[in-house]
């Protein structure tokens, strides 16, 4: 069978591009809209886009927080219709392990989605869920405090 350019996963640069260039925050609950929080804002539409885009399924709520050169971004909601009827049944450890390992795979359009955004580089990413109450943490270490640009 013949795969055509569509079929094939996009590159680190392509993947980045469409984390940072689209609005991903339709039905999603954030409170970093206002004076001020376009960074931030800006950070949560590349986290949520990460969920809706490469992992099938976004969350509910999202929110971004920055402290000097270190982001973290709160999401709740978003497990997959496969991820909870694992959990359903007890495997929580493999739930935890795919998306760990995901996050992996993703880590370099996802750390260059970021640097676009904050304009740094960054030197730390770490992913992690946790399922009582359910939340995804995403953890990203700047090489110093973000310029204040949100744009790509």
């Amino acid at each position: 069978m013949d795969e055509t350019p569509s079929d094939l996963p996009p590159s680190a640069d392509e993947a980045s591009r469409r984390l940072t260039e689209k609005d991903w925050q339709a039905d999603v609950d954030t409170d970093d809209a206002g004076r001020g929080q376009e960074m931030r804002a800006a950070i949560t539409n590349v986290v949520v886009g990460l969920k809706k885009e490469f992992y099938g399924k976004g969350p509910t709520k999202a929110r971004t927080f920055i402290n000097e050169n270190y982001v973290f971004c709160v999401m709740a909601g978003g497990l997959t219709r496969n991820e909870q009827t694992l959990l359903a049944h007890g495997e929580h450890d493999l739930v935890r392990a795919y998306r760990l390992r995901f996050q992996e795979v993703m880590a370099e359009p996802t750390t260059r989605a970021i640097e676009r955004v904050t304009g740094r580089t960054v030197i730390g990413y770490h992913s992690q869920i946790v399922f009582d109450p359910e939340h995804t943490f995403e953890i990203f270490v700047l090489d110093g405090a973000p310029e204040g640009r949100a744009g790509v």
